[in-house]
């Protein structure tokens, strides 16, 4: 028999020990994943007295998997118009704590005596908290629902897009020269350039396709779809230098704004959940007890820096990001801890060779220990808060939340600002779109038809192609909001003001005119004169034509209709959150979404009977089932397994609500084999209890719980018995149950 490849037999083991210990964790009632972490440490070549995995390079691969679907969710569950939402309050909060943590990683690795480059890159891996540790922390402890987990997911996917920046910065350090400011705005600008790229295109191609194709994918197809453009987008991303998770996660901020988000999000699940134990397995294999107790006293100090930084700069940078004291403490002790990015980092300086052999194993230990911390520290931010509200004076508390950095103005915005903000927004993304065209045509198209005409009229073919192709971006750019209500009453508003609006439109015109000349003098050697009376001539073209006119406004419809698809599916269907949502956050109550699971112990009780008022504070605004909206249910709604519930209150209310809604269950049964029901022929003897006996009141129903299917009349013949039917000796019945109750009847039948 043929030998089973090693990877085989590796995943059989860490899935059967990750099985056990997350029961034991489960019946110990800690976050799985703890579980998984221990369950790695056990199956790690580490452990000399059990099994332990034979070749830890799979693993780490699987790992790698598990942490890009991990993100993948994530997106799928966060999207990037959430962030755009809330402003400058993450963005302020990001740099706080970023900045605050490299400096009091390098510090920690100073007073060490360690290298000066061993102290730069501890700095960076200790600012960089795990998205994926913290998701799977709020997933675990059922705190999703809770607004400040949405503030923590928000100023977590700042800091991975910041930790690409921190890549490069820590790369050029590396090779001995000095990070600038050009450096480091090229950088930013090279992450912007990218993210818009992927974010416009995407949601206008992949929607069209799904949209398309929505009458031929079922579930299976559609999983296997949202996979395939998952990990199609993850290669990308390594191919630009991003990493494979932030790939990920990007394809899932994408197919978010999808009607279809909600359903590949249950789809993917399983596969998440499978390749997520995996990752954390994989982490706990990292972790050497030979350099936990070489290095215990560093390892200490490093996990106490974290816990205090992250509770100390953590707490402030997102009390001055806007947030009251207590939303701001429960963020900050959600992220004291370091995971993906870290190890990262960590392998950049090996790889680079500037960092000491010791750092990384170092590193791995104080994630372990940190994710180990990571659920205590978040149950631990209430109960710390009520300890200040007890000891602070008030005056003290109402000043700390009323410190920010990014207070919103209540003052109407000015058509300056209005104007300025949208022409700079839709030039900047026309302008990507533009080069991007540039850079696939000339680098991928031209070479192909290079090897099929001969250069001249190869170059005269890119070149026109590439200017049709570009030509309905750079006419938007050019027009757009010239008639908008901004610009004329700006025009009419003051003679001085017509200068300024005819030179932003002049400015568009050139940005768009260069792009032109840009592909015109790549592709000849004609005179620059010529070619940018050749550009210019073009780009009037543009302007005047109808037809591009028309194509342009019909691509940029179907990219809004594509954006807000969901929010479209969700208003018709009734699902969209109500306006006064917004004004609840101002105090300390919001809405949250829950789903009464099956097999609950609420389901068929009316909301009268349950109480939720009386026993949680909350209140239900409304209850989705199928496609019905019960808005403000009566008491004498009865709640049903599949309901979606809306409903209002404050953190704490809501919590303990989720809590009860998700373990009120009824307990399985622990004999289910015996619950077989069984079909036996049974004679009605002539001493029968049953005879002579009405079928309705002879009680084989009630009392035995049984069923008569039929009376048998001849060898085929079975005729449906009606209830008033006097039961004769001899009659020859079929009947229904299971196999107690069947031995029970047959006994006081004889």
């Amino acid at each position: 028999m043929a030998e089973l490849p090693h990877i085989v037999k590796d995943l059989a083991l860490i899935l059967m020990v990750a099985g056990l210990v997350t029961i034991i964790f489960k019946k110990l009632k800690q976050p799985l994943v703890l579980g998984y972490v221990v369950a790695g440490f056990l199956v790690s070549p580490h452990m000399p007295y059990i099994m332990s995995v034979a070749d830890r390079s799979n693993i780490q691969t699987w790992g790698d998997i598990g942490v890009m679907f991990l993100l993948f969710s994530l997106g799928l569950d966060f999207s990037f118009k959430k962030i755009v939402k809330m402003g400058a309050s993450p963005i302020i909060a990001t740099c706080t704590i970023v900045f605050c943590m490299m400096l009091l990683g390098m510090v920690t690795g100073h007073l060490f005596g360690w290298s000066r480059m061993d102290c730069i890159f501890l700095g960076g891996m200790l600012a960089m908290s795990s998205t994926t540790i913290i998701y799977k922390a709020f997933d675990d402890l059922g705190l999703r629902q809770q607004r400040f987990a949405g503030l923590v997911m928000s100023v977590l996917i700042l800091e991975d897009i910041l930790a690409i920046v921190m890549m490069v910065m820590l790369s050029t350090i590396a090779n001995g020269s000095s990070p600038d400011g050009e450096m480091m705005i090229g950088s930013i600008m090279k992450i912007g350039f990218i993210l818009i790229l992927w974010f416009v295109v995407g949601i206008f191609l992949i929607p069209l396709m799904l949209r398309t194709t929505r009458k031929l994918i079922n579930n299976e197809t559609l999983l296997i779809v949202s996979l395939g453009l998952c990990c199609a987008m993850a290669v990308l991303s390594t191919k630009v230098g991003f990493s494979s998770a932030f790939g990920a996660f990007v394809m899932g901020s994408i197919l978010a704004e999808t009607v279809e988000a909600e359903k590949i999000a249950k789809l993917v699940e399983p596969v998440k959940n499978l390749f997520g134990a995996i990752f954390f397995v994989s982490v706990g294999m990292l972790v050497d007890p030979h350099v936990l107790i070489e290095y215990a006293f560093p390892i200490a100090m490093l996990v106490l820096a974290i816990l205090a930084g992250q509770v100390l700069f953590g707490s402030f940078g997102f009390l001055i990001s806007g947030q009251s004291l207590k939303s701001a403490m429960q963020c900050g002790f959600s992220m004291a801890q370091i995971g993906e990015f870290s190890f990262i980092i960590a392998s950049l300086g090996l790889s680079l060779g500037v960092i000491s052999q010791f750092l990384y194993p170092v590193v791995v230990a104080v994630s372990v220990i940190t994710t180990f911390l990571t659920p205590y520290m978040i149950r631990l931010a209430t109960p710390c808060y009520n300890i200040l509200e007890r000891h602070l004076p008030q005056s003290w508390i109402a000043a700390l939340n009323n410190i920010t950095l990014s207070r919103q103005s209540t003052l109407p915005q000015g058509n300056w600002k209005r104007l300025l903000v949208q022409l700079s927004r839709f030039t900047v993304i026309y302008i990507i779109l533009s080069c991007a065209t540039i850079t696939l045509m000339l680098s991928f198209f031209l070479p192909f038809v290079r090897h099929l005409l001969p250069t001249l009229w190869a170059n005269i073919v890119c070149g026109l192609l590439t200017v049709l192709i570009m030509s309905p971006f750079l006419r938007a750019m050019i027009m757009k909001k010239n008639h908008s209500e901004e610009f004329k009453a700006l025009w009419n508003e003051n003679s001085y003001n017509r200068i300024p609006l005819i030179f932003s439109i002049v400015v568009r015109v050139v940005i768009a005119t260069a792009l032109v000349f840009y592909v015109c003098n790549y592709l000849t050697r004609f005179a620059n004169a010529l070619l940018i009376s050749v550009a210019v001539g073009m780009v009037a073209l543009m302007v005047v034509s109808r037809s591009l006119k028309r194509r342009s406004i019909k691509m940029e419809r179907m990219f809004l209709q594509n954006l807000r698809s969901r929010d479209i599916e969700a208003q018709v269907l009734g699902h969209k959150r109500p306006l006064y949502e917004g004004h609840l956050l101002d105090r300390d109550i919001h809405i949250a979404d829950f789903e009464l699971p099956e097999g609950s112990t609420w389901a068929g009780e009316t909301l009268a009977d349950l109480k939720l008022r009386n026993k949680y504070g909350v209140l239900v605004s409304s209850i989705l089932r199928g496609k019905q909206r019960i808005n403000i249910p009566h008491g004498s709604t009865a709640v049903m397994p599949g309901d979606k519930i809306q409903a209002i209150g404050s953190d704490d209310q809501l919590t303990m609500f989720s809590t009860d809604l998700k373990t009120q269950l009824y307990d399985e049964d622990p004999e289910i084999e015996k619950r077989e029901m069984k079909l036996r022929q049974v004679i009605i003897g002539k001493k029968s209890v049953f005879a002579d006996k009405a079928l309705e009141s002879s009680g084989i129903r009630e009392q035995y719980n049984c069923m008569v299917v039929g009376l048998e009349e001849g060898k085929e013949n079975l005729s449906q018995v009606v209830p008033n039917y006097i039961l004769k000796s001899g009659d020859i019945l079929w009947i229904v149950g299971e196999q107690e109750n069947l031995e029970k009847f047959s006994k006081d039948n004889q």
